[in-house]
């Protein structure tokens, strides 16, 4: 990285140069030669001016994650895989003082001891200085003689003399890497603390809970788990949100189900915000959820799960979107409230891309009691991979790139019109709605007196936030104190969450009783999003209660049946569609595949994206070519979920409607989707081919696609072309030799061959082809040296990936496993030994394994390049840097 960034400044001084000879403007010439190349490639917005201050990688200081700024001003920073920093920062405008570096150490011994050791403190996802103590989330398990690092520690300076010796756990977290513990954040009340984990992240026992985590699918929708293994750590709670004490005493759970938010902020009303992931491997499934701006209330609940369990952002009981956004890798949030800004950019929440380089400028305008929310991208470059933003003292932003040992920087970005404003933001006045939610979620966390009278009648508020709120409040209260309520109430927007109310927290000894309910709603005099609502409301008592007796069942089929397949949207036929095949329902199945055969894909979840997927192509082109593939033949995602829906029918199939069924899988497996997408379209294949009778099995297993729906990175290896040699055992210093001389003019058909050839196709995806045992590289050449390059492929046992790395499983008796984690459950872990065939697994009783240890050994085999001469050496580079692009102009004669 550093050594482009050094080429971009000789390209930059030679246009220098030859501008010099034919400007006429002096004070043009005096621009050009102060431009730095880091910020020439931001775009910013009109009367923005931005600083490059300094460069982590540059100087050894790692890759830059995390900061805050302390009480004396100066800014505190964490590499991601090594220790904190402490800068003084010179001025806007101050041209002759230097940036001052330290190291952040912690004192051990007693504090008065001038020669006590010092303790390096890092790996931190999440930094705050508050309580005149620094708040440190490191985000590292430790080796496998400790007990693991991971959680939220304190820093104290004891005695004032500015070197931090005390530190004190205030609780430890079990999960680590890029979805674990990350950001801590002062509540606006500056009183407590907020802390956000991802999903690979287990919630901590609390002492209070807003709503309750259950663990439970909630989704009659059958389940495959993610074919490639991902999300499969936690069971299905997902990322969380917690209230702290500044002691780290109380902890109070606010909100669940995320999928991998990195951070939050909070506006002038007092209202939170987080930045949540999507799954990128699911794309062009029905249940892909873009990133997404979220308004997390109180007890809210976001519906993640693995696999196709993930909810529907329609569902009544699971809380929505305020913005879609789209693809990227959201990294940190925050409120300009304390910038010298305008005032639209101080009222505005700022939401982070790492993997596209986007800043965008969420603006809001309150909406009921919550917001409409509209998009801006406000600083954007590329490459720009960011990872925290911050206010600082002086009203200017800054923030960092870096991450996953790439090249880290430091900018600083501040207003030069004359409309800025500062000091304290005048509060957003709350109107009528907001003031209602906010006193129902009063309610939340414990039982209260009154809480069921208070909260009642808002069920069927026309505000969605108020109903979940007062259906939050509900729950949190006795049974025995509205039971009897939801069997008489005849209201059916009230009776709908009454029936969710009941299944989430009654006995299922009142099943029948509730179900029994539902015929006595007229479900044609309902609106569509009143009768998705109440389906959805049938759906859980089933779930989480078991399939109703007989006479209820058929009294459902009664009700259902005649009113599928609906004219309204999509997602109503999809909750229709589920409900009624889990029961049995034979008329559904032929009228499912009818529908599976001609639907289309109508947005009616409410999935439109503030950014197009076609204008992220240009943005990153190694990543963005994943995208274009993608976006050339994009599956059909209504018909996806008929046919994964369909795999749970045993009964109502005729030998035409089977046929049909089965040649769509054939056609499914040309689309292209995220890299899971097979796999799912298999399982869902396989599971349908379980309830098939035997004579029958042998051609629905032939037409539907059998012969190519295994087809391996192995297969493509076969053909490509094979290395002439003669090869050698390459070492990273004798490879750069060749580098260094120059890497131009290559030829992509044998870098793309030996790419194949040499068995990388077998685990890592290029330009959307290949395998997922190990990292997509095709946006390596964006982010990584030619040495960086090498390194991994010589040397893989250098730096592994927290997400592809092996685990050594010690068994009882002697002897150790090696393996990389696919799954877990309470009984077994569920394994991969095998980089060229991920599919096949085994699985291991928990109760044989005395522990468990991250390896230091990368699933990585050596010696992947040592049938290459020099030559072919430099094609394969070429091919990596240019991320699979053939038109790259490495390739150019």
């Amino acid at each position: 990285m550093q050594r482009s960034v050094k080429l971009s400044g000789i390209v930059l001084s030679l246009s220098v140069l030859i501008c010099l000879s034919s400007c006429k403007d002096k004070n043009e010439d005096k621009e050009l030669l102060s431009t730095d190349p880091k910020v020439s490639n931001l775009k910013l917005p009109e009367g923005f001016k931005a600083e490059h201050l300094f460069g982590p990688s540059e100087n050894g200081e790692g890759s830059w994650v995390a900061m805050t700024f302390d009480d004396k001003g100066r800014l505190i920073a964490s590499d991601q895989y090594g220790a904190l920093y402490r800068m003084t920062i010179p001025a806007i405008g101050d041209t002759s003082t230097k940036i001052k570096v330290e190291q952040l150490d912690l004192k051990s011994g007693t504090s008065d001891t001038a020669t006590s050791k010092k303790l390096s403190v890092g790996y931190a996802h999440g930094l705050l200085y508050a309580f005149n103590s620094l708040y440190v989330m490191i985000n590292d398990e430790g080796d496998d003689q400790s007990p693991g690092r991971s959680g939220l520690y304190r820093l104290q300076d004891t005695n004032n003399d500015d070197v931090y010796d005390k530190m004190t756990l205030l609780r430890q977290l079990e999960g680590e890497g890029e979805h674990g513990p990350h950001s801590i954040v002062l509540s606006p009340d500056k009183k407590s603390l907020f802390v956000i984990a991802g999903n690979f992240t287990k919630i901590p026992k609390m002492n209070r809970y807003r709503n309750v985590p259950e663990s439970k699918l909630d989704n009659l929708l059958p389940l495959i788990k993610d074919p490639n293994g991902h999300d499969n750590t936690v069971n299905w709670h997902g990322g969380w949100i917690a209230n702290v004490d500044s002691t780290g005493s109380n902890w109070e759970l606010i909100a669940s189900g995320f999928r991998n938010p990195f951070d939050l902020a909070f506006n002038d009303a007092g209202d939170m915000f987080t930045y949540d992931s999507d799954m990128e491997w699911d794309l062009g499934t029905p249940w892909y959820r873009p990133t997404r701006i979220c308004h997390v209330t109180s007890g809210s609940e976001y519906g993640w799960r693995p696999g196709t369990e993930k909810w529907s952002p329609v569902f009544p009981d699971n809380s929505p979107a305020l913005l879609n956004i789209g693809q990227g890798s959201p990294t940190n949030v925050f409120y300009g409230g304390n910038a010298k800004f305008p005032e639209k950019y101080r009222r505005a929440v700022y939401a982070f891309d790492w993997s596209f380089g986007i800043m965008y400028a969420i603006h809001l305008e309150p909406q009921g009691s919550s917001y409409k929310a509209t998009g801006e991208e406000f600083i954007s470059g590329s490459p720009l991979p960011l990872t925290d933003g911050v206010i600082g003292p002086d009203g200017a932003l800054y923030f960092l790139t870096g991450g996953r040992r790439i090249e880290s920087d430091l900018y600083r970005v501040y207003y030069t019109g004359k409309d800025a404003s500062e000091g304290q933001l005048a509060a957003t006045k709350l109107n009528e709605e907001h003031t209602i939610r906010r006193k129902l979620e009063e309610f939340h966390g414990a039982p209260k007196a009154g809480a069921v009278d208070f909260a009642w009648p808002y069920l069927k508020h026309a505000d969605r936030y108020i109903r979940y709120a007062a259906l939050i409040a509900i729950e949190n209260q006795p049974v025995a104190e509205w039971r009897s309520k939801v069997l008489a109430e005849n209201d059916p927007v009230t009776l709908t969450y009454g029936m969710i109310a009941m299944a989430r927290k009654g006995s299922s000894a009142d099943r029948d009783a509730v179900l029994g309910k539902v015929k006595q709603i007229s479900f044609t005099s309902l609106s569509e999003e009143q009768q998705v609502n109440l389906v959805r409301a049938i759906e859980l008592v089933i779930a989480r209660m078991g399939m109703p007796g007989e006479a209820v069942r058929n009294e459902l089929l009664a009700y259902l049946d005649p009113v599928y397949p609906a004219k309204g949207g999509n997602e109503l036929n999809r909750e229709l569609s589920k409900v009624l095949l889990y029961i049995g329902s034979t008329e559904a199945v032929g009228e499912t595949v009818a529908l599976m055969s001609s639907a289309k894909d109508d947005n009616s979840a409410g999935q439109e994206t503030f950014t197009n997927s076609s204008d992220l192509i240009m943005r990153n082109p190694q990543y963005g070519i994943d995208i274009a593939k993608t976006l050339s033949k994009l599956p059909a995602q209504q018909q996806t979920f008929y046919a994964t829906v369909l795999s749970q029918a045993k009964n109502g199939w005729t030998n035409e409607l089977q046929d049909n069924y089965f040649k769509w899988f054939y056609t499914a497996f040309s689309f292209r989707g995220g890299y899971s997408f097979p796999g799912f379209i298999n399982g869902a294949r396989k599971n349908a081919l379980a309830n098939v009778t035997k004579d029958r099995f042998a051609y629905l297993n032939t037409i539907s696609g059998d012969s190519i729906s295994g087809r391996s990175s192995m297969d493509l290896a076969k053909d490509a072309y094979q290395p002439k040699g003669p090869g050698r055992d390459w070492s990273v210093e004798e490879a750069m030799k060749y580098v260094d001389s120059g890497v131009a003019h290559r030829n992509f058909a044998v870098g793309q061959g030996l790419f194949k050839s040499s068995l990388c196709i077998s685990c890592h995806n290029m330009a959307g082809e290949g395998g997922v045992s190990g990292p997509n590289l095709t946006q390596v050449g964006s982010r990584f040296s030619y040495k960086d390059m090498l390194e991994a492929i010589i040397e893989p046992n250098k730096t592994i990936s927290d997400q592809y790395g092996a685990t050594v499983f010690y068994i009882k008796g002697g002897g150790s496993v090696l393996g990389r984690m696919i799954s877990q459950d309470d009984e077994k872990y569920t394994i991969a030994q095998n980089p060229f065939a991920p599919d096949i697994t085994r699985d291991l009783q928990k109760k044989d394994v005395v522990r468990t240890r991250v390896s230091e050994i990368s699933p990585m085999l050596p010696g992947m390049i040592n049938r290459l001469n020099p030559e072919e050496l430099k094609d394969l580079l070429a091919y990596l840097k240019a991320g699979g692009n053939s038109k790259d102009s490495i390739f150019s004669k």
